[in-house]
């Protein structure tokens, strides 16, 4: 059952109402917060990249503060171990069995701070629960719980001491964006406000975490032209023809774009999907997926650079309306 007119109409204003709250934490910011709804409304990832005091923690805290249900921060470090995310089984003396203690993995918003300083053995026990919501621990499956996000941040100043993220563990988020600095105008009004908020104050929340669950199916109906579906594999396959690169966009790469930009049409009111949803979302789904060719990265060649000329070299389909 396809998303009706008036539902994408009260998708939209809880959307907006969520933006608005969350904006309260980060302000002057309003494209990177619908960026960050758009991914927990389609039920995916945020990666969070920026230089230190932009405000990616304080975004991810907002966002877990909006939604009525539990959240979680990990603070990723070189001796950080698998268990300490997913849980470990102890045996228990009085019961004389192994019982299972729940990680930090096991809440509906995750906060993983600096995700790039843990070992990539540490950075892998977030695998299986990224893409099926549940933890396998000694052979027992757990299931986390919906919804299920990670926000992770990650700091590209700062290259000692870290691991880049392997290609497989970027595919899993959904969205990679940056905050950046405010301008001045928005500097100011931070600097001015700082002595009226209280420290550690939380925001109220705005909708339940089933409410999550059930924005999520709705925006999962919203109807997609075929034309679309055509529009989004032309610019995936061209990520792999491209002389740039070394690896282009995956089939889960598609299916998120197309997730993605049935989200964003919800929340600007539509119940069907246009080629400009599609345009808006490229760079922030595939740009990261990308895996350039070692020249081209030489020559200042950027993936996000790569997408940005696909879009003006695939043309879009026509006119685009309801069903």
């Amino acid at each position: 059952m396809t998303m009706t007119a008036d539902q994408a109409t009260r998708f939209a204003d809880v959307f907006d109402r969520l933006a608005a709250n969350v904006e309260r934490a980060l302000q002057g910011k309003s494209p990177v917060v619908r960026l960050a709804l758009v991914a927990m409304l389609s039920e995916g990832h945020l990666l969070l990249e920026d230089a230190p005091g932009t405000g990616k923690t304080s975004l991810a805290r907002a966002l877990a503060e909006s939604v009525r249900g539990t959240s979680s921060r990990i603070q990723f470090t070189p001796d950080l171990l698998p268990g300490d995310i997913t849980g470990v089984s102890v045996f228990d003396q009085a019961s004389g069995r192994f019982v299972f203690h729940p990680g930090a993995v096991f809440a509906n918003v995750v906060l993983a701070d600096e995700i790039n300083r843990a070992s990539p053995k540490t950075q892998a026990a977030l695998l299986e629960v990224m893409e099926e919501g549940r933890v396998t621990v000694d052979g027992s499956s757990h299931d986390a719980g919906e919804p299920f996000m990670v926000i992770a941040t990650q700091n590209p100043i700062e290259q000692a001491g870290t691991y880049r993220l392997p290609e497989a563990q970027l595919d899993r988020f959904l969205i990679k964006t940056s905050i950046g600095y405010p301008d001045h105008a928005t500097t100011l009004r931070i600097l001015e406000g700082a002595t009226e908020r209280p420290h550690g104050e939380r925001l109220p929340a705005i909708i339940t975490a089933e409410g999550v669950t059930v924005l999520a199916a709705e925006a999962r109906s919203v109807h997609v032209d075929a034309v679309v579906n055509d529009y989004v594999a032309r610019l995936v396959q061209a990520t792999r023809d491209a002389e740039e690169t070394r690896l282009g966009a995956s089939v889960r790469a598609a299916l998120a774009l197309v997730r993605a930009s049935k989200t964003r049409a919800a929340s600007l009111g539509r119940h069907f999907v246009i080629p400009d949803d599609v345009k808006a979302l490229v760079v922030p789904v595939l740009a990261h997926r990308l895996v350039l060719d070692p020249e081209a990265e030489f020559d200042g060649v950027t993936a996000e650079g790569v997408v940005s000329q696909l879009l003006l070299e695939v043309p879009p389909p026509g006119d685009v309306t309801a069903r």
